[in-house]
């Protein structure tokens, strides 16, 4: 559980300098029952294109680098 949690840190630190450059952020709450919880914060937080950003983006890099991960939901 260890590993699986400092490789999703490991891919959030890379996707974060992208949600910083659009004026948001990503804080990992926790990783439980091979869910990953998220808090989208900054102007990630009430975007439009936060489901996309979510599914296609942040969801996407972290399951396609780690099998065990089978979804990733953001906490308001």
């Amino acid at each position: 559980m260890k590993d699986v949690k400092k490789k999703i840190l490991d891919i959030i630190d890379k996707l974060r300098p992208f949600l910083i450059n659009d004026g948001g952020n990503i804080e990992f709450i926790k990783y439980e029952n091979n869910i990953v919880y998220i808090k989208m914060t900054g102007a990630c937080a009430n975007c439009q294109m936060l489901d996309f950003t979510l599914k296609d983006g942040i969801a996407a890099a972290i399951t396609s680098e780690i099998p065990e991960v089978v979804d990733v939901v953001n906490i308001d």
